[in-house]
């Protein structure tokens, strides 16, 4: 027996072994969890009943092979309630089947990953309604500390009070967050700043890489306020998400190096539903989907704004070597507004910005060129030849695009003329057509599979088209 096979053996028995000395307990408060000395493999069953006013600390080191897992007994019968919330402390740690509904914390958030946690999962759990009475006391439905944490097939609902309902919180060193397969359900306008449903970073740690990926979530009636997803950071990943009906927009609001893809935003026409925000250095907008928005402006289906000269971390940076290619842009008020929101303050154009091969059909504004002065390229842009009041710019070409009613989305007829008819490179992008192509992963998100926690169903919306 050589040595190699006698570590690898070796190996294989403490495995096994550490698994043979795991043990399942079943507790019924915050205190018998605390009293607990967990190992990896463990398991606690939260018992069913009510678990009012319980500030559970979830805390020990499992491993990649051996979690420790904290999971409700059933996630239709352990109701979190009162002021409860919990702080998840360690590695390796999963929380499954949490049920939170109708209570307020003293203004603690309701789940905390700590700072010193890392590879941790809060999966097929829900938080809603719980909101205090006094809508100015800030706290949020998640917080993420720590690193290469995941949040996943979840459900939010209903945040009154100020704060985001997710929060990415950074430091010197990237997160690597993974946020996917959520239902972010009803959130209405708090009618001020701190509404988002999700924010990555604060204008402090803006210019810091986060590498956090926000992907296959739906968010529906997302009307907090105007960001409905907020990246204050560096190098993140926005792709195959669906907007529905939700009034604000997906914002690159600082930070630099972001990646929006894949995602489909439906307005169905309701006042003030928007797309993409670009703000900052070397984004790339692509493949996306956008029907049915009315906003402009700052709200526009893509905005790319003016920038302040000398700005602070909190400032509108000027937007520089943007690239915005192959979206789709349907029955839309606006398509483009270049320059949104210029003022005495915000006096820098936007400079190399890269819009090609953009598919926009039935729109009533194709660009709105609000400053003049910016540095932008239009190449192999397509018009519907039956798109109403459509100035034409040079890089946009008048088609017949052929869209057809595919569910509640258009898409272009084999015959078409945007078939064949892409226009240059991109490192990140490899297509023939111009305009979004949406596989059937990412179309699937129209029928809501897989997203949410599998217990609940009730709240899902029927997605259609106005």
């Amino acid at each position: 027996m050589n040595r190699r096979f006698k570590l690898f053996l070796t190996f294989c028995l403490l495995s096994l072994a550490l698994q043979g000395f795991s043990k399942n307990y079943t507790v019924k408060s915050a205190a018998e969890l605390e009293q607990l000395v967990l190992k990896p493999g463990d398991q606690v069953i939260l018992a069913n009943g009510d678990w009012k006013d319980q500030q559970l600390l979830f805390k020990g080191k499992g491993t990649s092979q051996n979690p420790i897992v904290l999971k409700a007994e059933n996630p239709l019968k352990v109701n979190f309630t009162g002021k409860s919330s919990i702080k998840i402390e360690g590695t390796w740690l999963l929380v499954d089947g949490l049920n939170f509904k109708g209570g307020a914390t003293n203004g603690e958030d309701v789940i905390l990953f700590a700072e010193s946690s890392s590879n941790c999962r809060l999966s097929n759990s829900s938080v809603v309604n719980y909101n205090p009475t006094d809508k100015a006391k800030e706290y949020t439905y998640v917080s993420l500390y720590g690193s290469r944490h995941r949040v996943d097939h979840c459900y939010f609902e209903g945040k009154t009070n100020i704060g985001p309902t997710l929060v990415v919180w950074l430091s010197a060193s990237a997160n690597y967050h993974q946020i996917d397969h959520n239902y972010f359900g009803p959130r209405p306008d708090i009618n001020g700043n701190g509404g988002e449903t999700i924010r990555i970073g604060t204008s402090t740690w803006s210019m810091y890489d986060s590498f956090t990926t926000v992907n296959a979530n739906i968010f529906a009636h997302c009307n907090g306020e105007t960001e409905i997803v907020s990246v204050k950071s560096c190098r993140n990943t926005i792709s195959n998400n669906l907007f529905y009906e939700s009034v604000g927009t997906l914002t690159l609001r600082h930070g630099n190096y972001n990646a929006v893809f894949g995602n489909i935003f439906i307005g169905n026409h309701i006042k003030d539903t928007g797309g993409i925000r670009i703000i900052g250095e070397y984004h790339n907008v692509y493949n996306n989907y956008l029907q049915g928005l009315t906003g402009t402006g700052l709200r526009a289906a893509i905005s790319v704004m003016n920038g302040l000269p000398n700005p602070i971390l909190v400032s509108h940076w000027q937007v520089k070597n943007a690239t915005v290619v192959a979206n789709t842009i349907v029955d839309c008020k606006e398509a483009f507004s270049i320059g949104a929101g210029k003022n005495a303050e915000r006096i820098l154009p936007p400079q190399k910005v890269m819009i090609a091969n953009n598919l926009i059909s039935k729109v009533s504004n194709g660009v709105t060129m609000v400053d003049q002065a910016a540095d932008v390229v239009f190449n192999g842009n397509m018009v519907d030849e039956k798109g109403v009041a459509v100035s034409l710019l040079a890089g946009f070409k008048q088609v017949d695009v052929r869209l057809n009613n595919v569910g509640v989305i258009w898409q272009p007829a084999s015959t078409s003329a945007v078939k064949g008819a892409f226009v240059g490179s991109f490192p990140f992008i490899n297509k023939k057509d111009v305009g979004a192509s949406l596989n059937e992963d990412q179309l699937s998100i129209l029928q809501q599979k897989n997203v949410g926690p599998a217990w609940l169903s009730t709240n899902k919306i029927t997605i259609t088209s106005k």
